[in-house]
């Protein structure tokens, strides 16, 4: 496994790391408790170090089974990341006594007593004005407790961030976290890495699949993508297949290959599902299947889906 440097802060984060959501259910699959945290030992065997929650994933449940896991290993082999903010598909509480509340009890579902990084969770869905005076001050006097290491804001829409970083002085935000916008049919983050890396925060990418939109499955009912969207992405699934190649696969090793972007976060309740995705991590990428994949997708490339209040979205390319 590689490791790099998360931003400025002293994380040295394996290259793919793991998102806890699948423990919750948050996929629609009835979540095997037992499989779950082997599933999490594996990762953590085979050298992830970066776990990353969410008290929103499963209504609690995601970091309740995360917290069972980690009862079987010590501290020192994992940063743990979680968030504040969401706590249901429509409750969204920013708030300065809600976010210090929220990280007790994450704690207490985690078996923790320190978070390496508390993020506020889909900043979409907040005024901005509200995250920048109140909850990242919140969060500082956290991180001045020693309660918290580090400091992340995470959404969809990348012109979130920017709204934050343009606004709040020079390290109160250690990380951001964005989802579905760097992957093989959406590669618009890397456009902000410039502007992020000025910035000194470091950057999570998740959702190297799209949420599911690159696998076999499909998506989940709850996702957002276009038809067109949906129609492209099962051409790549059936060409990959038909060339005896694992799209997932494909879709990791395009994520973690790229060196300025410190982990990817990949998510799942399986162990052999964790232990493919680590072994994709670590195999050189298919430069010719890759090629033909991305003009495949070329339809839809940077195609995308936004959410949140009128003032967080982002101006999206047509698609029917």
């Amino acid at each position: 496994m590689k490791y790099r440097r998360l931003g400025q802060t002293d994380l040295e984060v394996s290259v793919l790391s793991y998102g806890a959501s699948p423990l919750g259910g948050v996929f629609g699959d009835e979540v095997d408790v037992t499989a779950g945290i082997r599933t999490v030992h594996t990762a953590v065997d085979h050298g992830i170090n970066f776990i990353d929650v969410s008290p929103y994933y499963g209504d609690t449940k995601a970091e309740t089974v995360l917290g069972k896991a980690l009862a079987g290993i010590t501290r020192d082999r994992y940063y743990l990341a979680t968030k504040c903010g969401q706590y249901g598909q429509e409750e969204f509480d920013f708030s300065a006594e809600r976010v210090t509340r929220s990280l007790d009890e994450s704690c207490a579902r985690l078996g923790v007593d320190y978070i390496d990084v508390l993020q506020c969770h889909d900043i979409e869905f907040a005024e901005a004005d509200q995250i920048v005076n109140e909850t990242l001050p919140a969060l500082v006097k956290l991180r001045e407790a020693g309660r918290i290491g580090y400091i992340g804001i995470t959404g969809l829409p990348l012109k979130v961030f920017s709204n934050i970083l343009d606004r709040v002085d020079p390290g109160v935000v250690d990380t951001v976290l964005s989802f579905c916008r760097y992957e093989l049919n959406d590669s618009a983050l890397a456009d902000k890495i410039p502007y992020l890396q000025s910035k000194n925060v470091g950057i999570i990418n998740a959702s190297p699949t799209g949420m599911g939109l690159l696998t076999p499955r499909g998506v989940p009912d709850w996702h957002l993508a276009t038809p067109l969207m949906g129609e492209v992405a099962k051409k790549v699934v059936d060409f990959c297949t038909a060339e005896g190649v694992d799209v997932v696969k494909l879709a990791v090793q395009y994520c973690v290959q790229h060196p300025d972007i410190a982990t990817t976060l990949v998510g799942t309740s399986k162990p052999v599902n964790i232990m493919a995705d680590i072994r994709y991590a670590e195999e050189p990428i298919d430069q010719e299947m890759l090629t033909k994949v991305l003009e495949i997708l070329a339809p839809i490339h940077n195609h995308n889906f936004t959410r949140g209040l009128p003032a967080n979205l982002d101006e999206l390319i047509p698609s029917s």
